[in-house]
């Protein structure tokens, strides 16, 4: 399933206080991969890809927020699944990095660690897919919100080819965005899906801009 991007960044709140906030975003040549690939929570964010396992996913974080470190849970998870040759999984938790991608994958497939983040894809037209989406991340500003540098990082990722299956049209975007910090309300624009359409990352461009609007006219429509 194309490519993907997690990310851990630790901040101040506006109290001063130290906050970690966990991001993962995908794009792909099929419809609904938000249901599929992205997990995140306050522990972590994981991405299951290739010959999708979701359990992969849904229990990588699970083990996450039970406190194992992401090399530990994944690598339990990958050990105990018989496909795991066909599988990409990768994700970051409080202290660490891990990426996979077994040796059946189809090509270009394969990973990139960096220091917070992790990038994966397969079925790309080359390796600078995943190298474009990890460096468009690094150079981002950390003043703006991390929802919309997920999405440059899958612009960036996309216009470098992407998907190498051009006869499948109909394609999906996805991001999600965790943190320690208690925030009321919660950023529209941190859990976002475009699950059907032919121009997946310039929708989620889209969707990302109209929800923001939308949360920032709630929160001063609200506020007291």
């Amino acid at each position: 399933m194309t490519f993907s991007i997690c990310v851990r960044e630790r901040y101040e709140d506006e109290l001063g206080e130290e906050q970690t906030r966990f991001g993962v975003a995908v794009t792909t040549r099929l419809p609904g991969v938000g249901t599929l690939c992205p997990f995140a929570s306050e522990n972590g964010a994981v991405a299951t890809q290739s010959l999708v396992n979701v359990e992969l996913g849904r229990k990588g974080v699970a083990y996450l927020d039970d406190g194992l470190a992401v090399d530990d849970a994944l690598n339990a998870l990958l050990n105990a699944d018989e496909g795991r040759e066909q599988r990409q999984l990768h994700g970051v938790g409080s202290d660490g990095e891990f990426a996979f991608s077994g040796a059946e994958c189809q090509g270009w497939f394969g990973h990139r660690v960096g220091e917070n983040y992790t990038v994966a894809g397969n079925l790309l037209t080359g390796e600078s897919v995943v190298d474009a989406a990890a460096e468009a991340y690094e150079s981002g500003d950390r003043s703006e919100p991390l929802a919309k540098r997920l999405v440059d990082a899958l612009e960036a990722g996309h216009e470098e080819g992407g998907d190498k299956r051009e006869d499948l049209e109909v394609q999906s975007a996805a991001l999600v965005v965790e943190t320690t910090e208690e925030r009321s309300p919660r950023p529209y624009y941190d859990d976002l899906r475009v699950d059907a359409t032919r121009t997946p990352v310039a929708d989620m461009r889209e969707t990302y801009e109209t929800a923001t609007e939308g949360y920032e006219a709630a929160v001063e429509k609200y506020q007291e």
